[in-house]
Protein backbone atom coordinates (compact mmCIF):
# COMPACT_ATOMS: atom_id res chain seq x y z
CA UNK A 1 0.00 0.00 0.00
CA UNK A 2 1.46 3.27 -0.93
CA UNK A 3 2.25 5.77 1.73
CA UNK A 4 1.09 8.88 1.40
CA UNK A 5 3.23 12.25 1.85
CA UNK A 6 3.70 15.56 0.11
CA UNK A 7 1.70 16.72 -3.10
CA UNK A 8 3.43 16.18 -6.86
CA UNK A 9 5.98 19.09 -6.32
CA UNK A 10 9.45 20.08 -6.25
CA UNK A 11 11.23 21.94 -3.32
CA UNK A 12 10.00 25.28 -4.36
CA UNK A 13 6.27 24.40 -4.47
CA UNK A 14 6.58 24.03 -8.62
CA UNK A 15 4.07 21.04 -9.69
CA UNK A 16 6.21 18.42 -11.04
CA UNK A 17 5.93 17.67 -14.85
CA UNK A 18 3.38 15.41 -15.58
CA UNK A 19 1.99 15.60 -11.93
CA UNK A 20 -2.17 15.35 -11.11
CA UNK A 21 -3.39 18.16 -9.32
CA UNK A 22 -4.56 17.27 -5.64
CA UNK A 23 -2.70 13.63 -5.98
CA UNK A 24 -0.29 12.92 -3.20
CA UNK A 25 3.34 11.16 -4.45
CA UNK A 26 4.17 7.41 -2.49
CA UNK A 27 7.42 7.69 -0.32
CA UNK A 28 8.97 5.47 -3.33
CA UNK A 29 8.40 8.19 -6.04
CA UNK A 30 9.24 11.02 -3.50
CA UNK A 31 12.67 9.45 -2.91
CA UNK A 32 13.61 8.85 -6.38
CA UNK A 33 12.52 12.32 -6.96
CA UNK A 34 15.53 13.44 -4.74
CA UNK A 35 18.11 14.95 -6.43
CA UNK A 36 20.84 12.83 -4.85
CA UNK A 37 18.68 9.51 -5.62
CA UNK A 38 21.09 8.35 -8.05
CA UNK A 39 24.26 8.30 -6.48
CA UNK A 40 22.39 7.01 -3.42
CA UNK A 41 21.20 3.67 -5.62
CA UNK A 42 25.07 3.14 -6.64
CA UNK A 43 26.71 3.85 -3.31
CA UNK A 44 24.46 1.81 -0.28
CA UNK A 45 24.00 -1.35 -2.63
CA UNK A 46 27.75 -1.30 -2.95
CA UNK A 47 28.60 -0.95 0.16
CA UNK A 48 26.80 -3.43 1.27
CA UNK A 49 28.46 -5.66 -1.31
CA UNK A 50 31.61 -5.02 -0.25
CA UNK A 51 30.90 -5.30 3.26
CA UNK A 52 28.95 -8.68 2.36
CA UNK A 53 32.07 -9.64 0.19
CA UNK A 54 34.88 -9.37 2.78
CA UNK A 55 32.48 -11.34 5.25
CA UNK A 56 32.06 -13.80 3.14
CA UNK A 57 35.91 -13.84 1.95
CA UNK A 58 36.94 -14.33 5.68
CA UNK A 59 33.96 -17.25 6.08
CA UNK A 60 35.02 -18.92 2.57
CA UNK A 61 38.59 -18.92 2.86
CA UNK A 62 39.93 -19.51 6.64
CA UNK A 63 40.07 -23.19 6.07
CA UNK A 64 42.19 -23.06 3.26
CA UNK A 65 44.52 -20.28 4.10
CA UNK A 66 45.13 -21.84 7.65
CA UNK A 67 45.96 -25.26 6.16
CA UNK A 68 48.43 -23.39 3.20
CA UNK A 69 49.61 -20.14 5.22
CA UNK A 70 49.01 -20.77 8.71
CA UNK A 71 46.93 -17.97 9.07
CA UNK A 72 43.05 -18.56 8.82
CA UNK A 73 43.27 -14.38 8.07
CA UNK A 74 45.71 -14.30 5.13
CA UNK A 75 43.21 -13.85 2.22
CA UNK A 76 40.84 -11.19 4.60
CA UNK A 77 43.94 -9.23 5.38
CA UNK A 78 45.18 -8.60 1.61
CA UNK A 79 41.85 -7.92 0.55
CA UNK A 80 41.56 -5.38 2.90
CA UNK A 81 44.15 -3.27 1.78
CA UNK A 82 43.26 -3.69 -1.57
CA UNK A 83 40.07 -1.90 0.34
CA UNK A 84 41.35 0.47 1.48
CA UNK A 85 43.11 1.86 -1.27
CA UNK A 86 40.61 1.60 -3.98
CA UNK A 87 38.08 3.38 -1.46
CA UNK A 88 40.49 5.99 -1.15
CA UNK A 89 40.81 6.05 -5.17
CA UNK A 90 36.84 5.80 -5.45
CA UNK A 91 36.20 8.58 -3.44
CA UNK A 92 38.98 10.83 -5.38
CA UNK A 93 37.42 10.00 -8.82
CA UNK A 94 33.91 10.15 -7.59
CA UNK A 95 35.05 14.22 -7.44
CA UNK A 96 36.45 14.47 -10.44
CA UNK A 97 34.48 16.81 -13.74
CA UNK A 98 33.72 15.01 -16.96
CA UNK A 99 37.32 16.86 -18.18
CA UNK A 100 40.04 14.94 -15.92
CA UNK A 101 37.79 11.64 -15.96
CA UNK A 102 38.64 11.72 -20.01
CA UNK A 103 42.17 12.26 -19.10
CA UNK A 104 42.04 9.43 -16.98
CA UNK A 105 40.58 7.48 -19.16
CA UNK A 106 42.99 7.80 -21.34
CA UNK A 107 45.72 7.24 -18.95
CA UNK A 108 43.99 3.93 -18.52
CA UNK A 109 44.26 2.64 -21.74
CA UNK A 110 47.78 3.64 -22.22
CA UNK A 111 48.70 1.64 -18.70
CA UNK A 112 46.30 -1.38 -19.58
CA UNK A 113 48.23 -2.17 -22.75
CA UNK A 114 51.41 -1.59 -21.39
CA UNK A 115 51.07 -3.99 -18.30
CA UNK A 116 49.23 -6.71 -20.40
CA UNK A 117 52.29 -6.42 -22.37
CA UNK A 118 54.74 -7.09 -19.02
CA UNK A 119 52.47 -10.80 -18.71
CA UNK A 120 54.99 -12.15 -21.61
CA UNK A 121 57.74 -10.37 -19.94
CA UNK A 122 59.34 -12.38 -17.02
CA UNK A 123 56.96 -10.08 -14.73
CA UNK A 124 54.53 -12.25 -15.89
CA UNK A 125 52.88 -14.69 -13.10
CA UNK A 126 50.87 -17.53 -13.66
CA UNK A 127 48.23 -19.21 -12.03
CA UNK A 128 45.95 -21.89 -12.81
CA UNK A 129 47.33 -21.96 -16.43
CA UNK A 130 46.81 -18.38 -16.66
CA UNK A 131 49.67 -15.88 -16.77
CA UNK A 132 47.47 -13.12 -16.74
CA UNK A 133 49.45 -10.95 -13.54
CA UNK A 134 52.04 -9.15 -13.41
CA UNK A 135 54.13 -9.06 -10.45
CA UNK A 136 56.43 -6.64 -8.55
CA UNK A 137 58.50 -8.17 -6.23
CA UNK A 138 56.05 -9.78 -3.65
CA UNK A 139 52.92 -10.99 -4.49
CA UNK A 140 51.18 -8.32 -2.94
CA UNK A 141 52.10 -6.05 -5.57
CA UNK A 142 50.75 -8.56 -8.20
CA UNK A 143 48.42 -6.64 -10.79
CA UNK A 144 45.97 -8.41 -13.14
CA UNK A 145 46.02 -5.92 -16.50
CA UNK A 146 42.47 -7.08 -17.56
CA UNK A 147 41.07 -5.99 -14.73
CA UNK A 148 42.12 -2.15 -15.13
CA UNK A 149 41.62 -2.85 -19.01
CA UNK A 150 37.73 -3.25 -18.77
CA UNK A 151 37.65 0.23 -17.12
CA UNK A 152 39.89 1.86 -20.28
CA UNK A 153 37.58 0.12 -22.48
CA UNK A 154 34.27 2.18 -20.66
CA UNK A 155 36.22 5.40 -20.11
CA UNK A 156 37.90 5.80 -23.01
CA UNK A 157 35.93 4.84 -25.44
CA UNK A 158 33.19 7.12 -23.71
CA UNK A 159 35.57 9.89 -24.13
CA UNK A 160 36.13 9.01 -28.26
CA UNK A 161 32.63 8.53 -29.10
CA UNK A 162 31.65 12.01 -26.90
CA UNK A 163 33.84 13.55 -29.60
CA UNK A 164 32.78 11.45 -32.78
CA UNK A 165 28.99 11.69 -31.61
CA UNK A 166 28.29 13.51 -34.93
CA UNK A 167 30.59 11.12 -37.10
CA UNK A 168 29.31 7.48 -35.95
CA UNK A 169 26.99 6.93 -39.05
CA UNK A 170 30.08 6.25 -40.87
CA UNK A 171 31.17 2.87 -39.48
CA UNK A 172 35.27 4.02 -40.30
CA UNK A 173 34.61 6.98 -37.02
CA UNK A 174 32.67 4.23 -35.26
CA UNK A 175 35.51 1.66 -35.58
CA UNK A 176 38.44 3.22 -35.66
CA UNK A 177 40.21 3.56 -33.54
CA UNK A 178 38.12 2.02 -30.58
CA UNK A 179 37.93 -1.57 -31.82
CA UNK A 180 41.31 -1.82 -32.93
CA UNK A 181 42.64 -0.77 -29.29
CA UNK A 182 40.19 -3.21 -27.68
CA UNK A 183 40.46 -5.78 -29.88
CA UNK A 184 44.34 -5.91 -29.02
CA UNK A 185 43.91 -5.78 -25.37
CA UNK A 186 41.39 -8.57 -25.65
CA UNK A 187 43.97 -10.22 -28.12
CA UNK A 188 46.85 -10.46 -25.69
CA UNK A 189 44.53 -11.52 -22.52
CA UNK A 190 42.97 -14.34 -25.06
CA UNK A 191 46.49 -15.06 -25.88
CA UNK A 192 48.01 -15.75 -22.17
CA UNK A 193 44.67 -18.27 -21.43
CA UNK A 194 42.32 -16.32 -20.12
CA UNK A 195 38.96 -16.68 -22.18
CA UNK A 196 36.50 -16.07 -20.01
CA UNK A 197 38.16 -12.31 -18.96
CA UNK A 198 38.43 -12.03 -22.98
CA UNK A 199 34.89 -12.64 -23.26
CA UNK A 200 33.80 -10.52 -20.71
CA UNK A 201 35.63 -7.53 -21.83
CA UNK A 202 34.00 -8.54 -25.97
CA UNK A 203 30.70 -8.31 -24.19
CA UNK A 204 31.93 -5.04 -22.89
CA UNK A 205 32.91 -3.71 -26.16
CA UNK A 206 29.74 -5.15 -28.44
CA UNK A 207 27.45 -3.43 -24.66
CA UNK A 208 29.38 0.29 -25.78
CA UNK A 209 29.07 0.04 -29.29
CA UNK A 210 25.12 -0.65 -29.07
CA UNK A 211 25.00 2.30 -26.61
CA UNK A 212 26.39 4.86 -29.11
CA UNK A 213 24.20 3.72 -31.94
CA UNK A 214 25.83 0.86 -34.03
CA UNK A 215 23.79 -0.83 -36.06
CA UNK A 216 22.91 -4.35 -36.11
CA UNK A 217 24.21 -4.67 -39.08
CA UNK A 218 28.07 -3.70 -37.74
CA UNK A 219 27.21 -5.75 -34.68
CA UNK A 220 26.01 -8.86 -36.28
CA UNK A 221 29.42 -9.01 -38.46
CA UNK A 222 31.41 -8.43 -34.93
CA UNK A 223 29.33 -10.95 -33.44
CA UNK A 224 29.54 -13.45 -36.03
CA UNK A 225 33.73 -12.42 -35.57
CA UNK A 226 33.57 -12.64 -32.26
CA UNK A 227 31.72 -15.88 -32.22
CA UNK A 228 33.67 -17.98 -34.60
CA UNK A 229 36.86 -17.10 -33.21
CA UNK A 230 35.67 -18.25 -29.73
CA UNK A 231 34.70 -21.82 -31.24
CA UNK A 232 37.80 -22.44 -32.81
CA UNK A 233 39.70 -21.56 -29.10
CA UNK A 234 37.06 -23.79 -27.66
CA UNK A 235 37.84 -26.52 -30.21
CA UNK A 236 41.34 -26.07 -30.27
CA UNK A 237 42.08 -26.97 -26.62
CA UNK A 238 41.17 -29.97 -24.66
CA UNK A 239 41.11 -27.92 -21.28
CA UNK A 240 38.52 -25.57 -22.79
CA UNK A 241 36.40 -28.99 -24.57
CA UNK A 242 36.44 -30.89 -21.50
CA UNK A 243 34.54 -28.59 -19.72
CA UNK A 244 31.83 -27.76 -22.39
CA UNK A 245 31.60 -31.72 -22.65
CA UNK A 246 31.59 -31.61 -19.11
CA UNK A 247 29.06 -28.61 -18.86
CA UNK A 248 26.29 -31.10 -20.66
CA UNK A 249 27.33 -34.60 -18.63
CA UNK A 250 27.25 -33.72 -15.12
CA UNK A 251 28.80 -37.80 -14.77
CA UNK A 252 31.68 -37.05 -16.78
CA UNK A 253 35.12 -36.58 -14.41
CA UNK A 254 33.10 -35.46 -11.21
CA UNK A 255 36.88 -35.38 -9.35
CA UNK A 256 38.17 -33.53 -12.59
CA UNK A 257 36.23 -30.78 -14.24
CA UNK A 258 32.81 -31.01 -12.62
CA UNK A 259 34.56 -30.97 -9.18
CA UNK A 260 33.62 -27.50 -8.71
CA UNK A 261 30.23 -27.25 -10.43
CA UNK A 262 28.61 -29.72 -8.59
CA UNK A 263 30.60 -28.62 -5.28
CA UNK A 264 28.73 -25.54 -5.98
CA UNK A 265 25.11 -27.00 -6.65
CA UNK A 266 25.73 -29.01 -3.33
CA UNK A 267 26.36 -26.14 -1.50
CA UNK A 268 23.43 -24.05 -2.55
CA UNK A 269 21.22 -26.95 -1.88
CA UNK A 270 22.21 -27.79 1.44
CA UNK A 271 21.86 -24.23 2.55
CA UNK A 272 18.01 -24.00 2.20
CA UNK A 273 15.96 -20.87 2.96
CA UNK A 274 17.78 -19.63 5.80
CA UNK A 275 21.21 -21.38 5.17
CA UNK A 276 23.12 -23.48 7.76
CA UNK A 277 24.67 -19.91 9.69
CA UNK A 278 27.13 -17.75 8.85
CA UNK A 279 30.85 -19.51 8.93
CA UNK A 280 29.54 -23.28 9.01
CA UNK A 281 29.74 -23.70 5.10
CA UNK A 282 30.58 -27.54 4.77
CA UNK A 283 32.16 -27.04 1.33
CA UNK A 284 35.12 -24.51 2.10
CA UNK A 285 36.63 -27.61 4.32
CA UNK A 286 38.13 -28.85 0.91
CA UNK A 287 34.97 -29.16 -2.01
CA UNK A 288 35.30 -25.95 -3.04
CA UNK A 289 38.83 -24.99 -3.74
CA UNK A 290 37.31 -21.56 -5.22
CA UNK A 291 35.57 -20.54 -2.59
CA UNK A 292 36.20 -17.22 -2.17
CA UNK A 293 36.62 -16.21 -5.82
CA UNK A 294 34.62 -17.56 -8.48
CA UNK A 295 32.19 -19.35 -6.28
CA UNK A 296 31.66 -17.07 -3.39
CA UNK A 297 28.32 -17.09 -4.27
CA UNK A 298 28.04 -21.07 -3.53
CA UNK A 299 28.86 -19.97 0.01
CA UNK A 300 26.58 -17.23 0.62
CA UNK A 301 24.01 -19.94 -0.33
CA UNK A 302 25.25 -22.39 1.79
CA UNK A 303 25.77 -20.22 4.78
CA UNK A 304 22.98 -17.73 4.34
CA UNK A 305 20.14 -19.94 2.53
CA UNK A 306 18.57 -18.57 -0.38
CA UNK A 307 17.47 -15.53 1.23
CA UNK A 308 21.10 -14.38 1.16
CA UNK A 309 21.19 -15.25 -2.34
CA UNK A 310 18.27 -13.33 -3.09
CA UNK A 311 20.13 -10.14 -1.31
CA UNK A 312 22.52 -10.26 -3.65
CA UNK A 313 21.21 -10.71 -6.38
CA UNK A 314 18.43 -7.46 -4.99
CA UNK A 315 21.11 -5.55 -4.44
CA UNK A 316 23.04 -6.04 -8.13
CA UNK A 317 19.71 -5.28 -9.89
CA UNK A 318 19.00 -2.12 -7.64
CA UNK A 319 22.84 -0.60 -8.72
CA UNK A 320 21.97 -1.71 -12.45
CA UNK A 321 18.45 0.29 -11.92
CA UNK A 322 20.80 3.52 -10.58
CA UNK A 323 23.17 2.98 -13.81
CA UNK A 324 21.03 2.65 -16.49
CA UNK A 325 18.89 6.09 -14.20
CA UNK A 326 22.46 8.04 -14.64
CA UNK A 327 22.80 7.19 -18.00
CA UNK A 328 19.18 8.13 -19.18
CA UNK A 329 19.38 11.35 -17.07
CA UNK A 330 22.87 12.33 -17.88
CA UNK A 331 22.35 15.33 -20.26
CA UNK A 332 27.06 15.12 -21.21
CA UNK A 333 27.03 12.49 -23.51
CA UNK A 334 30.39 11.55 -21.73
CA UNK A 335 28.79 11.02 -18.70
CA UNK A 336 25.98 8.68 -20.06
CA UNK A 337 28.32 6.71 -22.27
CA UNK A 338 30.72 5.80 -19.39
CA UNK A 339 27.78 5.54 -16.81
CA UNK A 340 26.31 2.78 -19.24
CA UNK A 341 29.07 1.36 -19.82
CA UNK A 342 30.70 0.40 -16.25
CA UNK A 343 27.09 -0.77 -15.56
CA UNK A 344 26.74 -3.04 -17.88
CA UNK A 345 30.46 -4.42 -16.88
CA UNK A 346 29.09 -5.01 -13.69
CA UNK A 347 25.85 -6.63 -14.71
CA UNK A 348 27.71 -9.03 -17.41
CA UNK A 349 29.73 -10.27 -15.39
CA UNK A 350 27.54 -10.43 -12.53
CA UNK A 351 25.05 -12.55 -14.74
CA UNK A 352 27.95 -14.87 -16.04
CA UNK A 353 29.21 -15.19 -12.71
CA UNK A 354 25.88 -16.32 -10.97
CA UNK A 355 24.76 -18.57 -14.46
CA UNK A 356 28.32 -20.59 -13.71
CA UNK A 357 27.26 -20.88 -9.98
CA UNK A 358 23.89 -22.19 -11.11
CA UNK A 359 25.52 -24.65 -13.74
CA UNK A 360 23.33 -22.76 -16.66
CA UNK A 361 26.61 -21.83 -18.24
CA UNK A 362 30.14 -23.77 -18.59
CA UNK A 363 32.90 -22.81 -16.46
CA UNK A 364 34.77 -19.37 -17.39
CA UNK A 365 36.67 -18.61 -14.49
CA UNK A 366 35.16 -14.92 -13.67
CA UNK A 367 34.39 -13.07 -10.10
CA UNK A 368 31.39 -11.53 -8.81
CA UNK A 369 32.34 -8.32 -8.65
CA UNK A 370 32.51 -6.08 -5.28
CA UNK A 371 32.12 -9.89 -3.41
CA UNK A 372 34.76 -12.03 -4.54
CA UNK A 373 38.56 -11.87 -3.51
CA UNK A 374 40.63 -10.69 -6.04
CA UNK A 375 42.93 -7.53 -5.20
CA UNK A 376 42.83 -6.20 -8.92
CA UNK A 377 39.38 -6.70 -9.78
CA UNK A 378 38.46 -5.03 -6.01
CA UNK A 379 40.61 -2.25 -7.26
CA UNK A 380 39.48 -2.08 -10.38
CA UNK A 381 35.57 -2.34 -9.30
CA UNK A 382 36.24 0.27 -7.09
CA UNK A 383 37.69 2.98 -9.49
CA UNK A 384 34.70 1.91 -12.00
CA UNK A 385 32.71 2.98 -8.79
CA UNK A 386 34.10 6.18 -8.22
CA UNK A 387 33.98 7.16 -11.51
CA UNK A 388 29.88 6.28 -11.84
CA UNK A 389 29.52 8.13 -8.88
CA UNK A 390 31.07 11.02 -10.32
CA UNK A 391 28.50 10.76 -13.07
CA UNK A 392 25.79 10.37 -10.95
CA UNK A 393 26.99 13.85 -9.89
CA UNK A 394 26.61 15.43 -13.36
CA UNK A 395 23.05 14.81 -13.35
CA UNK A 396 21.35 17.80 -14.06
CA UNK A 397 19.64 18.10 -10.87
CA UNK A 398 22.09 17.02 -9.17
CA UNK A 399 24.75 20.24 -10.36
CA UNK A 400 21.48 22.10 -9.71
CA UNK A 401 21.12 20.95 -6.06
CA UNK A 402 24.60 21.44 -5.19
CA UNK A 403 24.39 25.34 -6.79
CA UNK A 404 21.04 25.78 -4.39
CA UNK A 405 23.24 24.31 -1.30
CA UNK A 406 26.36 26.53 -2.38
CA UNK A 407 24.70 29.76 -2.28
CA UNK A 408 22.76 28.60 0.77
CA UNK A 409 26.30 28.31 2.56
CA UNK A 410 27.41 31.77 1.01
CA UNK A 411 24.43 33.48 2.28
CA UNK A 412 24.94 31.77 5.92
CA UNK A 413 29.05 32.95 5.85
CA UNK A 414 27.82 36.10 5.13
CA UNK A 415 25.21 36.32 7.58
CA UNK A 416 27.80 35.77 10.13
CA UNK A 417 30.13 38.00 9.10
CA UNK A 418 27.59 40.85 8.51
CA UNK A 419 26.47 40.02 12.65
CA UNK A 420 30.41 39.50 13.32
Amino acid sequence: MAILTSPAVDRRGTPLKGAIPGRRRSLVVELLAHPQASFYLVLVPAVLLLALGMMMVLSASSVYAFVRFDDAYYFVKRQVIFLVLGGVIAVILARRSPQQLKVFGWILIIASLLLQLLTYTPLGFSNNGNTNWVQFGTSIFRIQPSEIAKLAIVVWGADIFARKYKLLADPRHLLIPFVPVTGLLIGLVVLQADLGTGMIMGALVLAVLWYVGASWKVLGALIGTVGAAVGLLVVTSSYRMSRILGFFNQDLDPLGVNHQPIKAIFALASGGWWGLGLGASRQKWGGLVESHTDYVLAVIGEELGLVGTLLVLGLFLIMGYAGFRIAMRSDIRFARYTAAGITSWFMIQALVNIAVVLRMIPVLGVPLPLVSYGGSALLANLMALGVLLACARQEPDYRAFLRRRRRKRERALVTTAGHG
